[in-house]
């Protein structure tokens, strides 16, 4: 459910109403202090490994921390009550929950997976689960005739990543969850919603049947965690899920449910404000004669603008553009940055740029890289917190510098 929020008639103009009570269920789902003799506010953090039992087999609810850890259980209650779904688990990173969610499937089951993914997700699916007996597809998803196309009897997982990393081509989720469920009820859509977050985009309330994330990014939002969420709606995914969980182990931390839970408390805020700066990066980086090209969903000029609207209630910090020039060009952008840290991640507090081809997706196929776009003049930002007025000073400097003769 959505709800029209007057306040945001800026770059939220057009977009779904932020989800009902968002804020609310962030900083108190799962926080009751009720469930603490202490009655401490904020959730302690339960280092221990073990736990007591009253008699064997009898005990509170907890036996080991890789089974079950009540800060753990504070952060998957939270994200679950954020993603409008029943349960949510938490992983060691976006890739233990990419793992485990395969772990779903048998050698000779079938994968196809949106073409445009994280180069993480990209190099998993190539080089391990194919290697291991599963049948991997890529298809461009936002192509509806291929995706149908790309479907085979012994498909078991779509997965979906939008908007994808770094092109930023938005999916149609709904749409896509169909088709594959027409197809063969038992598909399972997978969608990562890590450049959206919870606050952006609800994939299980669009038909989606696990909604996953490298909850390093946005989720926790100040880059000092590494985690994977995953939430369903289906309890006899959440069953199989909470085994595979256990059985397999790759937990976080307390430490790190701690951080994260506390991350989610400003993610509201820290959107908003990332989607504002990013628009008005996105727009100076449009008008200059330095740019070839600039993809922000948030921008008319993106090709899924109108899908955005109707599927999200904003959009990310998150940039990609295409600078005039060669790869000397990019190089002498990125190493002038002064206010970005050239770096890979994104989502954090902190304004960060990198370069796709030589970074993040250097283990994606040349030619595959060729095919999507991701060429040596692609550069990808995520837009922090900082003063919008410094960021784009920041971009405007380095533009100089890697386009001297136009000055």
């Amino acid at each position: 459910m959505v709800m029209d929020s007057s306040k945001h008639a800026d770059c939220f103009d057009g977009f779904q109403g932020e989800f009902k009570s968002f804020a609310t269920d962030a900083i108190h789902v799962g926080q009751e202090p009720e469930q603490w003799n202490s009655m401490a506010v904020v959730p302690p953090i339960s280092l221990s490994t073990t736990f007591k039992q009253f008699g064997p087999g009898n005990h509170t609810g907890f036996e080991y921390s890789r089974s079950g850890n009540p800060t753990r259980n504070c952060l998957e209650k939270a994200v679950a009550a954020l993603d409008g779904a029943k349960y949510c688990l938490a992983f060691a990173s976006g890739l233990a929950a990419t793992t485990t969610i395969t772990h779903l499937l048998k050698a000779g089951d079938g994968i196809v997976c949106m073409n445009d993914v994280y180069g993480g997700t990209n190099r998993y699916f190539r080089r391990i689960a194919a290697e291991n007996g599963l049948d991997i597809s890529f298809a461009d998803c936002t192509q509806h005739d291929v995706l149908k196309a790309a479907l085979k009897a012994n498909t078991k997982l779509l997965w979906i990543e939008t908007p994808t990393n770094p092109t930023m081509k938005v999916v149609d989720i709904q749409t896509c969850s169909e088709i594959a469920h027409e197809y063969n009820k038992d598909i399972v859509v997978v969608v990562d919603n890590t450049f959206m977050s919870a606050y952006f985009q609800r994939p299980l309330a669009l038909g989606a049947d696990i909604c996953m994330y490298s909850a390093t990014k946005y989720m926790n939002g100040h880059s000092d965690v590494v985690m994977g969420l995953v939430s369903v709606i289906r309890e006899d995914l959440h069953e199989r899920l909470r085994f595979l969980q256990n059985a397999i182990g790759a937990v976080p931390s307390p430490f790190d449910c701690y951080l994260c839970n506390r991350g989610l408390k400003t993610l509201h805020l820290r959107m908003r404000q990332h989607f504002r700066s990013a628009l008005t990066v996105a727009k100076f980086l449009e008008a200059d004669e330095r740019v070839d090209r600039v993809i922000f969903p948030g921008l008319p000029s993106h090709p899924q603008y109108e899908l955005v609207k109707r599927q999200c209630t904003g959009c990310p910090g998150m940039i990609t553009f295409y600078i005039k020039g060669k790869l000397e060009n990019a190089s002498t952008f990125l190493s002038n940055l002064k206010l970005f840290a050239l770096a890979e991640s994104l989502g954090g507090y902190e304004s960060l740029a990198e370069h796709p081809a030589i970074m993040t997706h250097a283990s994606v196929p040349e030619n595959e890289r060729a095919a999507l776009g991701i060429s040596d003049t692609l550069v990808r930002l995520s837009v922090g917190l900082e003063d919008v007025e410094d960021i784009v000073a920041d971009v405007d400097q380095a533009l100089r510098a890697a386009h001297a003769e136009k000055n």
